[in-house]
């Protein structure tokens, strides 16, 4: 007889073996009730025709932190506090940066300044001047028309926004953004 079975009663034995069955059951029973409420899956979904989709270029993260130092190097070469923010094509921030001493205002002024260049594919400045044809522009959630965000392509089409706020006038802020996006791929 094994020295194991001398130590425990039959009792015992059979009160562990029924333990260990016990615990086996439940993990099995959720293994399966996990997999019963997994959505079937069909061979029609992972076949999608290819007019059914599209392709689209993002910028790299370190693209876009190259455009965001370079945009702040430009600023504190004139002195300025700035923040930067540089979005992708959907809207969504890639990389925002806050200089030393920009004010807290400059952080979401900058990301919507992004926000609103890549979703019109023109600089702030130009859009400023579309609000007097279509005031209602500027209800539009996330965006901001002041001067301070470009647009980054690639084939003419908008991949990406970069905004800079928190210089004293738009002018200059729109003018560091600049410098970002001229700073991509150099």
């Amino acid at each position: 007889m094994n020295p194991v079975h001398k130590k425990f009663s039959r009792r015992a034995r059979v009160a562990t073996g029924g333990a260990v069955l016990a615990v086996v059951a439940l993990a099995g029973f959720g293994a399966v009730n996990a997999n019963a409420s997994a959505p079937a899956t069909t061979s029609a979904a992972a076949n999608v025709p290819a007019r059914a989709t599209t392709t689209s270029t993002h910028l790299t993260i370190d693209a876009a932190t190259e455009a965001a130092q370079a945009a702040l190097d430009a600023a504190e070469k004139e002195n300025q506090r700035v923040t930067v923010a540089v979005v992708d094509r959907n809207g969504n921030t890639i990389v925002t940066l806050r200089g030393d001493g920009a004010g807290p205002q400059s952080y979401e002024s900058a990301e919507r300044k992004a926000f609103t260049a890549v979703s019109w594919n023109a600089p702030t400045s130009q859009l400023t001047e579309r609000l007097q044809q279509a005031p209602t522009l500027k209800d539009i959630p996330g965006t901001l028309f002041l001067a301070g965000g470009v647009p980054v392509t690639a084939g003419n089409a908008p991949i990406a926004g970069i905004g800079v706020a928190g210089a004293p006038s738009g002018a200059l802020d729109e003018k560091f953004a600049q410098a970002g996006a001229q700073a991509i791929g150099r």
